[in-house]
């Protein structure tokens, strides 16, 4: 049997094996050659002291041992060219597990997607960054494999309690990501890979009788006695079924408007809104590692900060080391920023979503919106935004020192986000509450991590979608629609998940209790 070890040990020695091995043979009092393998199942970094250490979980195997550790493989998938259908609406990682699940189940999954395939998303992701041009059906937040695909695949979950995150971690392992996912503890993809994988899974969802539909957006839900009938795309065409798995992401405002209109329930939703933080990679690593020069063995330092500032969560929100800003919008008329890093985490810049939790009464001016009051509220900041900035795709910006003393900053260095900045006040962009808050939060930030708070870190206005501003309510057993039988709302975009590992695992749960109904 393999000797399990939880060690500490410098980042130099994590990195070269033969250099653990030293070390562990010394620990455990053995000479080093009665190693015959070391596989290391978890790793973690604890920065709190001056000497940084990485937290090992390492599995010893001795010479003459058999080295036994798990394959990771597919499940054994059936055809379902002639199974009953299920439609799933969205391309996500809530509707490419939802739709693979269903395939392990012996279902056939209808993927429509509105956007394009993975890769055709590339030329509209251009589009906008180079020409100001938004797609409104192919761009960051929409196309194959959801916001998540090219806005930074991070894949840490605090919500261990939502489901088996192993598997989801083990799934994306055996379509191709790195097996690093299942030791690090905050895994990573990087968006430079996470094309291949979505790529991989819709081509076996295809392989075994499942259909992916691209640029088929739902018009419509057809809808008969509280029961649904299937959808109606924009070109008019009907696609039958009676289970409907809706996992259209956070910013289908379209569908929210639809489920509206036909009177059906759904609520508004407290979410979180700032901007988005930009700093020099190397400053936030001098205050992270506490040290002049990160050095070759430590990457790219994150950072997670917390504060209460006048009964709100001011908190970062996606934070991106070694990244850049990227311009989410999904309409003309409104700015949108978020995050994203390469695998490498290899870019200049630190960045993160510097949010503020805010709640249904914030939303009172909107009340004529009904349901709909959030989405409205977080609308009206997005263009608002995008007229001071100059009615392009360039954001309003301003040094964060500048900010808290509600000054123009005179100048605004070049930063990651490629369409361009524009110097406004920012106070200008947010309700007084909201700008106040943030005011009195960066100030508090800066106390927490010194040098965080300088006028070298310049804010990008606004980091609007966090989640979902419209729950979809679902019973919490059987997962349906509270009002229409064989509705299933999931992931992000119906208020059940936060993230890629979330959502999928949201996916598979809908996709399971759809099988269930149907035996």
């Amino acid at each position: 049997m393999p000797k399990e070890l939880l060690i500490q040990v410098a980042p130099e020695i994590a990195a070269n094996t033969p250099l653990l091995k030293e070390h562990i043979a010394k620990l455990i009092h053995v000479k080093s050659a009665e190693i015959q393998h070391l596989s290391v199942l978890k790793r973690s970094i604890d920065a709190r002291q001056r000497f940084i250490k990485i937290n090992l979980k390492v599995n010893v195997f001795f010479q003459d041992e058999p080295i036994v550790e798990s394959k990771i493989e597919l499940p054994d998938y059936k055809n379902v060219s002639n199974a009953p259908e299920v439609i799933v609406v969205g391309a996500g990682p809530a509707g490419l597990f939802a739709a693979l699940q269903l395939v392990e189940l012996g279902l056939k999954p209808i993927v429509v997607e509105r956007g394009k395939d993975v890769r055709g998303r590339r030329r509209d992701l251009k589009e906008i960054n180079r020409d100001h041009i938004v797609n409104e059906d192919s761009n960051y937040c929409f196309g194959e494999g959801g916001a998540g695909t090219y806005s930074d695949g991070k894949l840490y979950t605090r919500s261990k309690k939502r489901g088996d995150v192993d598997r989801i971690l083990q799934l994306l392992v055996a379509f191709g990501a790195t097996p690093d996912i299942l030791v690090d503890a905050h895994p990573h993809i990087g968006t430079n890979k996470l094309p291949q994988i979505i790529q991989d899974i819709r081509d076996k969802i295809i392989e075994y009788g499942g259909k992916v539909l691209f640029e088929t957006r739902v018009s419509d839900i057809l809808i008969k006695s509280n029961e649904v009938q299937g959808i109606v795309t924009q070109n008019g065409d009907v696609i039958e079924a009676k289970k409907i798995i809706l996992a259209t992401g956070h910013s289908a405002r379209d569908i929210f408007e639809l489920l509206d209109r036909k009177k059906v329930l759904i609520e508004a939703k407290p979410f979180a809104l700032g901007v988005r933080a930009e700093h020099p990679q190397s400053l936030i690593d001098s205050i992270q590692y506490s040290c002049d020069f990160r050095g070759e063995f430590l990457p790219p330092a994150p950072y997670s900060i917390v504060k209460q500032v006048n009964g709100r969560g001011m908190y970062s929100f996606c934070m991106c080391p070694g990244g850049v800003i990227a311009p989410c919008a999904t309409s003309p008329g409104e700015v949108v920023t978020n995050g994203w890093s390469p695998s490498k985490r290899d870019q200049a810049t630190a960045n993160s979503g510097i949010v503020v939790e805010l709640k249904l009464e914030d939303f009172k001016p909107f009340a004529k919106f009904g349901a709909l009051a959030g989405m409205e509220f977080q609308k009206a900041i997005e263009q608002k935004a995008w007229h001071l900035a100059g009615e392009t795709q360039k954001v309003p910006a301003q040094r964060m020192v500048d900010f808290t003393q509600n000054k123009v900053s005179s100048d605004i260095p070049k930063t990651s986000y490629v369409p361009g900045t524009t110097s406004v006040e920012l106070g200008q962009v947010f309700p007084g509450f909201l700008t106040q808050i943030m005011r009195e939060g960066f100030v508090q930030f800066g106390k927490s991590m010194r040098g965080y708070y300088t006028n070298e870190a310049i804010l990008h206005a606004p980091e609007s979608r966090t989640s979902s501003p419209v729950r979809i309510p679902r019973d919490n057993e059987t997962l349906e629609h509270l009002q229409i039988k064989g509705l299933y709302p999931c992931g992000e975009g119906a208020g059940y998940a936060g993230g890629i590992i979330s959502a999928a695992i949201d996916g598979e749960k809908c996709a399971i209790k759809c099988a269930e109904s149907l035996k």
